[in-house]
């Protein structure tokens, strides 16, 4: 298939780009406007957003702008470095990561900074910044699941080598991470039962792997910070609790009456009383101030997102690199997805950032990583020196790194 995501990819678009573009900036084209046109829309809005929390504050919009603006960079410089690195050396770090990532969680669910009744965040010693060790977590049990899965391919059935140690490593880290944050250990769980399937798992398997979801989730919830908010934000969501709902009462306002094309830049009323409008409830924002037609913009370019990300799982030349992309799709996606309905009411209320749009230093980072894996996995099919390591070194497909077979490479990508 030499050459073909060249040729998709100038079949599907007749937009000409600079040299300068295709120089710095490789890999899906598409991709990186998508990634353009989610910054813009997030410095506009989370400008708007932080006003009362600026007045609050005695501080000026701009302070909180001129932060998010440098965050932003941070974030675009750890996605442009990410997406220059062969992604192949991701599968190298994952196990280490995903080691790190225990003793993190836990520290932080011990020793954390308590912020809203949970512990998320961890200060770092010396410098004082905080980061939140669930993000990291996720992104290292995304990547060791693709690496496990890519690599016992001729064994996907295995119970001792290839199942039981996806199903242990899935149900801690989730089971860490609903300790304090439950919807981000669903969403996580939701991802890794996905890539099982796209691994060619056994329908069988699958079953076990629901079981100790739910196992995971419930010890979670018995345990962890969480439990009584998360039944009762259901509750509230079913029609059960009606005392507290102000959350979601101020979002619908916002959204209902920002008419087909809002209120206009920065003349949102509900920022004033919701919650959080520069993160978690950012998108009913975008809705009051820029109406329905920006509400379905944003979420075209989610599904956009959607989109070039399985269109770069259709095409990559091998099976790491496909499960990868297509796990970070799917987190990135259904994050903004869980979002966005909390907005308007097709879910319960929950705490997830808009990725790339909401304000957060952790959320950004580590956002801009994943998007600059997605990158370097499209990259590693257009560059032709790119692939020429490729045919020199044997790619991650199994424990003694010999290539698979033709047909395990097509049943996998049908």
């Amino acid at each position: 298939m030499e050459n073909s995501y060249t040729e998709k990819t100038q079949n599907t678009s007749s937009i000409e780009y600079p040299v300068w573009f295709d120089k710095y900036f490789q890999g899906d084209r598409i991709l990186w406007l998508v990634i353009f046109a989610m910054a813009l829309i997030s410095m506009l809005v989370v400008y708007s957003a932080t006003g009362t929390i600026a007045f609050k504050n005695e501080k000026s919009n701009t302070h909180y702008l001129f932060k998010h603006i440098f965050l932003m960079l941070a974030g675009f410089a750890v996605l442009w470095l990410a997406h220059r690195i062969d992604y192949r050396y991701y599968a190298k770090i994952s196990r280490f990561a995903l080691l790190l990532s225990v003793p993190l969680l836990m520290l932080t669910w011990y020793f954390g900074m308590n912020i809203n009744e949970a512990n998320r965040w961890l200060t770092i010693p010396l410098i004082g910044a905080s980061f939140q060790p669930s993000d990291f977590a996720k992104l290292a049990l995304i990547t060791n699941i693709a690496t496990m899965l890519s690599k016992r391919q001729g064994k996907v059935a295995d119970f001792n080598e290839t199942i039981l140690p996806i199903l242990l490593w899935s149900g801690i880290i989730c089971m860490l991470i609903g300790l304090s944050n439950i919807s981000n250990a669903i969403l996580l769980f939701t991802t890794s039962f996905l890539l099982m399937y796209i691994g060619r798992i056994p329908l069988r398997q699958l079953g076990l792997m629901a079981m100790v979801g739910f196992i995971a989730i419930s010890i979670a919830l018995a345990l962890g910070q969480r439990g009584d908010t998360a039944a009762n934000r259901v509750r509230s969501f079913l029609g059960y609790n009606t005392e507290n709902n102000f959350q979601s009462d101020q979002s619908y306002i916002a959204v209902s009456t920002g008419g087909f094309l809002g209120k206009g830049p920065g003349n949102s009323d509900q920022r004033n009383f919701l919650p959080n409008p520069f993160s978690d409830f950012i998108y009913a924002i975008i809705i009051e101030e820029y109406g329905l037609l920006g509400g379905i913009i944003v979420l075209g370019l989610y599904l956009l997102l959607l989109n070039r990300g399985m269109v770069i799982v259709s095409n990559t030349n091998f099976i790491f690199g496909g499960i990868l992309a297509a796990g970070l799709t799917f987190s990135l996606v259904g994050q903004a997805l869980l979002n966005m309905g909390v907005a308007v009411g097709v879910a319960p209320i929950t705490g997830v950032p808009l990725p790339f749009i909401s304000m957060g230093g952790t959320s950004l980072l580590f956002t801009g990583l994943s998007l600059g894996i997605i990158l370097s996995v499209s990259r590693g099919e257009i560059d032709n020196t790119y692939n020429q390591i490729k045919t020199k070194t044997s790619p991650i497909v199994n424990d003694n790194n010999v290539k698979i077979d033709n047909e395990q490479e097509n049943s996998f990508r049908d």
